[in-house]
């Protein structure tokens, strides 16, 4: 949540700043702001209140030059979106700029401190306690003010300031939220994610927990903390400039629907040896280790979450273990039983999800094998793992997930098969079956995407209801549970996912005209007993919209309206199912006209609890 760049190099900082806050846009957008250092040292600072189309239009007026600058897109936390909350902040004698992602969560003993030194506030946030703070520890070394200041803060933090008096310099640093140094052709950027500044570079140092950077016209150093220097290795990234880019499509959140055949093909793509073997990255597990795990315990949020309740069923059917999915949240707070017969998936698009971050130190503290499943190379969960699968779904711009979701369940299924092969729980027969099926569900998905006319004949149909239902059995309700989730996102439309059995156990008592049930009914172990829940559904008289196999002659005959998915095998179902609910919800939302990649209240990545 929120957006920071940095730029220092050879050309008009605003321009290359305000490019880098569009590319952020999906991280916050209630405030944003930047600031522009000229070459004699005067800050220029510019904050406005909304998305960045109101501070486009602002800085038509804002008329400077200067080549070095730091900006900032807000996703409130502390003090409501305002012009005063807005970042960048300054400190009382306007020396200062900074900008800030993360919570400071002694700022309030911090700013009693400051205030009774006489130290004058202009804004709620927690932020502005650091600009107050460097002002005190400033003398000539700007990256050393900032390492002093950060001593004192407890809390999560990516940050970068300038000085009216360094105004060839920038310094950064972080703890838990994310931020990246690119490199180009003599010029420095920084930024919360990678796509900031794709354009100009794809060479990148992912920083790391505690890190501090200084930035000027010579290069850059890292730091840690205390001042001692920390060598950090300077990666290329592969993701490509379309793929950041709406490319034609009218939403970031449309084209990354449609680009989940090649998403799924992709991280499919490395993921098997010579011999068709699963490959899992850095995990070097024994067969021998496979057989001694006690148990698995996934950990995950949001969408996230919902890949790894699939992957519950799916290590339960092959690997033969017992399996439990916690929200990350939570997880960290219980007396954690978690030992060294554990494996613990830790799940996230980032790689710098706070909560999970802090689950899987703990479970590693304790003794557990890690496994992250991380779209984002270098993140911070890449280097707090035992072993790492990754899903190369590129950057996924779009708040609500899709691609990642869809490549994050491929990646489920293949850990869950590379263990049962490890423990000699699947057999050769139904693994090869399996695989063999991978290869051709990008197509699959391919034909589900070609019904999106039906689609949105559904959601003219349905798009002012003001409640929905999602039901599913087996591996059909984590699906559930995810579509009722992306209508809630983007359209704001009260939704509830539920395992079909449950329904007569409270849920059926909402049900009327004006609830329609969406049901997820393809023909797999679970069809007949989904086919009797939909049939009470009917009778309580609630419109039901079902996602069916193709070929299902019976299902037509009790539903108001049917989707279609090709056959596939009944594990790989939630592949193609959770395609038409992506599209539903996206289409819902079009029709009530918000907006779908910047829903309200929500950001991209939440690094902060």
């Amino acid at each position: 949540m929120c957006g920071i760049v940095g730029y220092l190099g050879k050309r008009n900082a605003k321009e290359v700043l305000f490019e880098g806050l569009r590319r952020l846009e999906y991280r916050g957008y209630d405030s944003a702001g930047l600031c522009v250092v000229s070459p004699s040292g005067e800050l220029s600072v510019v904050r406005v209140v909304g998305n960045l189309d109101a501070m486009e239009k602002t800085l038509e007026s804002f008329d400077t030059h200067g080549t070095v600058g730091i900006g900032h897109t807000r996703w409130a936390t502390h003090g409501a979106p305002s012009k005063e909350n807005a970042h960048p902040h300054t400190d009382c004698k306007g020396e200062i700029a900074i900008v800030h992602n993360g919570i400071i969560e002694n700022f309030v003993q911090l700013k009693a401190e400051l205030e009774e030194r006489g130290h004058v506030f202009s804004s709620e946030t927690d932020t502005e306690v650091l600009a107050h703070l460097i002002e005190e520890n400033y003398s000539e070394d700007l990256g050393e003010a900032l390492r002093k200041s950060l001593e004192r803060v407890e809390g999560s933090f990516a940050v970068a300031t300038v000085h009216k008096d360094s105004p060839g310099t920038i310094a950064a640093a972080r703890r838990d939220s994310p931020l990246v140094l690119g490199f180009g052709d003599g010029e420095w950027f920084l930024a919360s994610s990678v796509p900031a500044f794709l354009p100009s570079t794809r060479k990148v140092v992912f920083l790391e927990h505690n890190d501090v950077v200084v930035i000027d016209s010579t290069g850059c150093s890292i730091t840690d903390l205390d001042g001692a220097e920390v060598r950090r290795e300077v990666v290329e990234v592969d993701w490509s400039l379309d793929s950041a880019e709406k490319g034609g499509y009218k939403d970031f959140m449309l084209k990354e629907i449609y680009e989940q055949p090649q998403a799924v093909a992709e991280t499919l793509r490395d993921k098997f040896d010579n011999k068709k073997e699963v490959i899992v990255e850095d995990l070097r597990m024994t067969r021998e280790e496979a057989l001694e795990l006690r148990r698995i315990v996934v950990v995950a949020c949001g969408t996230s979450y919902h890949a790894g309740l699939l992957g519950k069923y799916l290590f339960e059917r092959w690997a033969a273990l017992p399996v439990e999915v916690e929200i990350a949240s939570e997880f960290r707070y219980r007396n954690l039983v978690v030992t060294s017969d554990d494996l613990v998936v830790a799940i996230s698009q980032s790689g710098e999800t706070a909560d999970t971050l802090a689950g899987i130190r703990e479970a590693r503290r304790l003794g557990a094998c890690v496994v992250a499943v991380v779209n984002v190379v270098g993140s911070q969960m890449t280097r707090e793992s035992d072993g790492i699968i990754y899903t190369h779904a590129g950057p996924e711009i779009g708040v609500a997930a899709t691609k990642t979701f869809t490549t994050q369940i491929v990646c489920m299924i293949l850990l869950s098969l590379y263990l049962g092969r490890l423990r000699g729980t699947v057999t050769d027969a139904e693994y090869h079956a399996i695989v063999d099926e991978l290869e051709v569900i990008p197509k699959k998905m391919e034909k589900v995407l070609g019904s999106s006319g039906e689609v949105s004949k559904c959601a003219e149909k349905y798009y002012k209801c003001d409640d929905f239902l999602f039901l599913g059995r087996g591996v059909g309700y984590p699906i559930a549970m995810e579509g009722a989730l992306k209508l809630k996102e983007i359209s704001y439309i009260h939704a509830e996912g539920y395992p079909a059995g449950e329904m007569k156990h409270g849920p059926i008592a909402l049900l009327d005209a004006d609830v329609p049930v969406v049901a997820i009914a393809t023909m797999d172990s679970v069809y007949d007993k989904m086919i009797n829940n939909i049939e009470e559904v009917k009778a309580r008289g609630a419109p039901v919209l079902a996602i069916a196999s193709e070929g299902d002659g019976e299902i037509v005959k009790i539903c108001n309206d049917v989707l279609w998915v090709p056959e596939t095998n009944e594990m790989l179902y939630p592949l193609l199912t959770v395609i038409h609910l992506q599209q539903l919800a996206y289409q819902v939302a079009k029709k009530r006209g918000c907006n779908v990649d910047q829903p309200r209240n929500l950001a991209k990545t939440v690094t902060v609890e």
